[in-house]
């Protein structure tokens, strides 16, 4: 590296906000991380529907309070009702097709399953013409698909024993049409981040999946007896909530600000290594060679297609 690019890295660490920002994504990538075992352990305490309508409303009151404090004019009434409607689509359908395979599955192998959305991000992006796919971003797509189906088809191939440790290839498979949700709807909400507040944006959307979970879950929602809830429950519910929520999505908008979007996202893509080890220290779901294997050809395939060729020299 030449003296001019080095001394460029070294002003750029030491721009005020930076490394703050970088803790903070560090902070961000551990909090979403764990919050796979912790959801793991709260649906088994809780049914999952129920769980994830407790979780969800929390986020929205808490994130709606903040958009009013901090987050400008509200949108029109017409970017409402979008908001609403995707959020319906990216935090509502998205989190039932997660809550419910992640209660079928590892918690460490959902977080490898949905490792591969910012893949699915881009092919969604290129069919809408919204984002180029370059040869790079097209071996990375290739490569986390790949991972994917290591991971899916390791678990079918393994037979009877797949199910041990509380997996399944039914709760990969609806942690996958989830991320495929995910990743739709992330598509579709960029051009309203573009003129709207984060703020607004993550409580609209939020609210808009709470009302889905709302209808889905209000079986179990009024069925749950709330008052006999272990304090560890409860525990894993605010977590959930606002840590995972609130916290981490505050986190990640001070790295965007401060940092970009694209140096943000590669601290987003620890999360999967982060999930298996927190899993495997936890809950003790031992990794498996086909989950190892997985999560190197989707970690690798989601660095191509998210860091660009300038980037990555």
């Amino acid at each position: 590296m030449s003296s001019l690019a080095t001394s460029g890295v070294r002003a750029e660490a030491a721009r005020p906000g930076v490394w703050l920002a970088e803790v903070a994504l560090l902070l961000m990538s551990l909090i979403w991380g764990v919050n796979y075992s912790v959801i793991k352990y709260g649906t088994g305490v809780v049914p999952p529907l129920a769980y994830n309508g407790a979780r969800i409303s929390l986020a929205a009151v808490a994130l709606i309070v903040i958009a009013l404090v901090w987050g400008g004019s509200p949108p029109a009434r017409r970017d409402v009702f979008a908001l609403l409607a995707l959020g319906a689509l990216g935090n509502g359908i998205y989190q039932i097709f997660f809550i419910e395979g992640l209660a079928r599955t590892r918690a460490g192998e959902a977080a490898l399953v949905v490792g591969a959305s910012p893949a699915l991000m881009a092919i969604f992006g290129r069919m809408r013409g919204v984002e180029r796919v370059s040869r790079r971003g097209a071996a990375g797509i290739a490569l986390s698909m790949f991972g994917v189906a290591l991971i899916v088809l390791g678990r079918a191939a393994s037979g009877p024993g797949a199910a041990q440790g509380g997996g399944s290839l039914a709760g990969d498979l609806l942690v996958l049409c989830g991320a495929a949700c995910w990743a739709i709807y992330t598509v579709l909400l960029m051009p309203y981040t573009q003129r709207i507040s984060g703020w607004w944006v993550t409580a609209l959307t939020i609210l808009g999946g709470t009302i889905v979970l709302a209808v889905a879950g209000a079986r179990d929602l009024v069925a749950m007896q709330w008052s006999s809830l272990p304090v560890t429950a409860w525990a894993a519910i605010l977590y959930s909530g606002l840590g995972a929520l609130v916290v981490a999505y505050f986190f990640w908008y001070y790295g965007v600000k401060r940092i970009g979007p694209t140096r943000t996202a590669l601290y987003g893509n620890t999360q999967p290594l982060i999930a298996l080890i927190v899993a495997w220290l936890t809950l003790s779901e031992v990794p498996t060679a086909w989950q190892l294997l997985g999560a190197a050809t989707i970690v690798s395939g989601v660095l191509l297609t998210r860091v660009p060729a300038s980037e990555a020299s």
